[in-house]
């Protein structure tokens, strides 16, 4: 039986956990997710745990943050002037908003802290620290 092996394209259903079993993603309900192996378009715990895998086949991977987004960086967070930011952009904790960073690059952030005078900004993945579980069911590989 062929397995998926690096640069094929594979079609995979998957959920993914945190460690106390709640669902991140998934793609119940959705067409399988389709990548190609090797090429960095998933986190790396993610294509070595399909890699070997044959259709039709479920197993359960555990990636351990270094694997998956990272460890948290400290130095991903960032306090803004509160009055730097336009008065229309909601300032709830857990809003997305992007920053444009001194290299001309478009960042995620997420509104982590809010003061009268600061808003604390937080570039890491939201998943950065944190292992992951994942159900994969391999569909296809083409």
């Amino acid at each position: 039986m062929t397995q998926a092996k690096s640069g094929d394209t594979v079609r995979i259903h998957y959920t993914g956990t945190l460690n106390d079993g709640s669902t991140f993603d998934s793609s119940a309900g959705r067409d399988p997710l389709e990548f190609t192996l090797g090429s960095g378009q998933v986190i790396p715990g993610f294509d070595s745990g399909v890699t070997g895998m044959s259709v039709g086949e479920k197993k359960t991977i555990n990636i351990p943050a270094d694997d998956a987004y990272g460890q948290v960086d400290p130095d991903a967070r960032q306090a803004v002037p509160r009055d730097q930011i336009p008065a229309d952009i909601p300032l709830e904790i857990g809003t997305m908003l992007q920053m444009q960073a001194p290299t001309g690059q478009i960042v995620q952030v997420a509104v982590v802290e809010v003061s009268e005078t600061e808003v604390m900004l937080d570039a890491n993945h939201p998943l950065a620290g944190k292992d992951l579980t994942f159900e994969l069911e391999l569909v296809e590989i083409a």
